[in-house]
């Protein structure tokens, strides 16, 4: 079975996601097909092979982004719609749209799950320079609630006062577009030496998690390739699982 959605993919716009502003970005409407959504919901990774990050310090003064975290490594045991679906993240369909959307930018993979709880948030901060893209894919049903939060959060440093190694709060920037964690959806942003994004802390019921995988597009750099030298992937893990 397919589980990338292609006409979704062809249909959003390279143009539109590249003159957005302040920086590129594109929420993008029933990415996957229905039963794909379906079967990957149904077979989430287990939590039992997740690191849980919890107080763990950032750089620049930068709060602590507490969740589950699940890297991708080749050789990990997945449930069987998973390792399809990886198998159709690498290949030439999808590779085709992010070029396209990056403007005929190579890159190599990232994959990665986060699972967050209660009261969990991601504080402001702009990706590492190495990526040119991060795509988040939702896997939480319908019945996600708004008020729950979660949102993904497009944000401005209108004034231009914070660098890109810095540390503001929600308040310091403004709120230009959010994308909600509900349902079939998935939002792709480039990163940008102003990409401030964030998620406010989550308001979910206990027992409640908010679930998402990612996709990151890697610049291949000197530091991504010297990575790889050593046997690490651009992340900075062993590539082996």
């Amino acid at each position: 079975m397919e589980y990338l959605n292609l006409a979704s993919l062809t249909e959003s716009s390279a143009e539109a996601f590249q003159k957005q502003h302040p920086y590129p970005w594109l929420k993008i409407e029933k990415t996957l097909t229905d039963e794909g959504f379906r079967k990957l919901c149904e077979n989430m990774p287990e939590v039992a092979m997740f690191n849980k990050d919890e107080g763990v310090k950032r750089a620049y003064g930068q709060d602590s982004h507490n969740r589950y975290s699940l890297h991708y490594k080749p050789g990990m045991q997945l449930p069987k719609p998973w390792m399809d679906f990886l198998e159709e993240l690498q290949g030439d369909e999808y590779a085709k749209f992010l070029k396209r959307m990056l403007g005929g930018k190579g890159s190599l993979l990232t994959f990665e799950w986060h699972y967050a709880w209660q009261g969990c948030s991601v504080s402001p901060h702009c990706d590492a320079s190495r990526k040119i893209a991060t795509h988040l894919f939702y896997f939480n049903q319908e019945n996600w609630q708004p008020e729950w939060g979660g949102q993904t959060l497009v944000l401005e440093d209108v004034e231009g006062k914070f660098p890109t190694h810095s540390a503001p709060r929600f308040e310091d920037l403004k709120e230009v577009a959010s994308s909600s964690p509900a349902g079939n959806n998935s939002m792709i942003f480039g990163r940008t030496p102003d990409s401030w994004h964030g998620v406010r802390a989550l308001n979910c019921p206990e027992g409640t998690m908010r679930r998402l995988f990612k996709v990151t597009a890697n610049a291949m750099n000197f530091q991504v390739l010297w990575r790889k030298v050593r046997g690490k992937d651009p992340d900075g893990f062993r590539i082996r699982a």
